[in-house]
Order: C-alpha cells, then structure tokens, then sequence
C-alpha cells in the first residue's frame, strides 16, 4: 500500500501490482486479527488502488468505510470500487483527521513512509472510539539485500547531492514489543502483535529489482530525476547483480510486523 505522506514520489499502479498476491498475502492475515462488529466504521490509511480495501469493506459488512492515500495515480484506481458507503480521498497519514470516530483503523504497508511512531500510533489511536481496534502491517527491511544496496547507491555521490542526505526511503521501523508497549500505554490491554516472515522465491535477482521498483524504489526515482535516475537504476542493477545474480531461484524473505490492539 503506498503512503500518506507526499513526498514518497509517483506511485505506479502496474508495476506495484506485478506481485500482487505476494503483496496482498499480509493484508489478509492482518485482516484474521480484526474482530467484526456489525455496522463498523472503517478508515484505511494507505489504501493504495482500493481493491483490498474493498475486499475489507464487504468482508466485515462495515457500515461505512473510508480509504485514504496520497497517491493521485493510485487514487484513480481506487475509484472504480466506491461504492454509497465505501468512499475514497486524497490525504496525509501524519495529519489525517475526522469529526466522528472509527471502529476500525487499519494500516497495512503505509506507516513506514511516516515518521515518529513514538507519536504517530498515539495519534492514529486517538482517531478511534470507545472500544475500537487498530490493525497495523508494517515491513521491517532494514536487512535485505535489496534495500541495503539501495541506500548504498543513495549515499554515494551524485545521488548523496541530489536526495540532499536523505539516503533512506523509509523511515525508521520500531521492535515489534515497543510497539506492543505503545498499544498497552494507550489502553489496549487486548492485543496481538508478532513478526512474520514472507518468503517468496523469485528467479533471479531480475525480480527482486522489479519488486522494489514498485515500492522502495519510487522515492529515489523522484527525487532523483529522470537523467540520474536511469544511472542509478543501471548501477543498482549492476550492484544486485554482483551480490545475488548467481542465486537463481532466489528466497526473498520478507519480513513484516503484524500488530492489533483493541481499546478496552
């Protein structure tokens, strides 16, 4: 799912949904967690191109649901599964406000492109009423080959100038328990949080690149510009394929956390 922030560059819809059922895997067993209630109120930040939102929206028989993203690409996907109660905008997670509270808040790969957890999650649960639950997916990458390369490449000159020292796309992820402590601080006594690991296997380094092109990558490629962006794209290439291109099939694990809360 892509972020509320603006700043993370232009999402393009077919090349994030070019592993489409890898990428949904974690929305759904997030999903598992979620405890329906009749006639809920839902906010999904981060909602991306809709369809998973309104897979949610059917499958809790929410009452009203709303899908928010800062993507105007993605957004325009999204407005195919509106529906009277289903309804998608434009906007920020770090400042995103309502008049009437949620049911539900649900999150799944958006809050790494935001800053501060110690502030945000806060924030985001005070958007909930009296008894409301909070889902979050959240990737933790820190460690993969493909996005230590990637932050390599962007700390080395011209790239460094360029993104003006700004060498990470996401922001920094917290310890699965720290964010089981911040749900506790805010009274969810109720709660599930775990680590997962995804792994997919890919072909070849080839697929790894086109996955992180769809995600990681495209806040390099606007910030860089097009000129440099194409030779940072055929360094990173060269750099993938140095470090995993004699590995074929390739096991990508992908680890996330997964963490529900429920306000007592």
């Amino acid at each position: 799912m892509t972020t509320g922030s603006t700043t993370t560059g232009q999402w393009d819809p077919e090349q994030y949904a070019r592993f489409r059922a890898q990428r949904s895997e974690p929305f759904y067993d997030l999903a598992v967690l979620v405890q329906p209630r009749p006639g809920m109120r839902v906010l999904d930040l981060g909602c991306g191109d809709g369809s998973l939102t309104a897979w949610l929206h059917d499958q809790l028989e929410a009452g009203e649901t709303i899908g928010m993203d800062s993507s105007e690409s993605m957004l325009a996907q999204a407005k195919q599964h509106e529906q009277p109660n289903l309804t998608f905008v434009q906007g920020n997670i770090a400042t995103f406000e309502d008049v009437e509270p949620f049911d539900l808040v649900f999150t799944n790969a958006a809050l790494q492109w935001v800053d501060d957890h110690e502030s945000l999650v806060p924030r985001l649960l005070k958007l909930l009423a009296p008894g409301g639950q909070f889902a979050m997916q959240i990737p933790v990458n820190e460690q993969l080959i493909s996005h230590i390369t990637a932050d390599g490449l962007a700390g080395e000159e011209p790239y460094l100038s360029a993104l003006h020292g700004q060498v990470r796309a996401f922001h920094e992820v917290l310890k699965p328990e720290r964010y089981s402590q911040i749900l506790w601080e805010q009274g969810a006594a109720e709660q599930k949080v775990r680590l997962n690991i995804y792994p997919h296997e890919m072909p070849g380094y080839e697929a790894v690149i086109e996955w992180v092109r769809g995600t990681y990558l495209t806040s390099y490629q606007t910030r860089l510009g097009p000129e440099l962006w194409e030779t940072y794209l055929a360094e990173y290439t060269r750099r993938m394929d140095a470090a995993i291109g004699t590995i074929r099939p390739f096991l990508y694990t992908y680890p996330r956390i997964l963490a529900w809360g429920r306000l007592g």
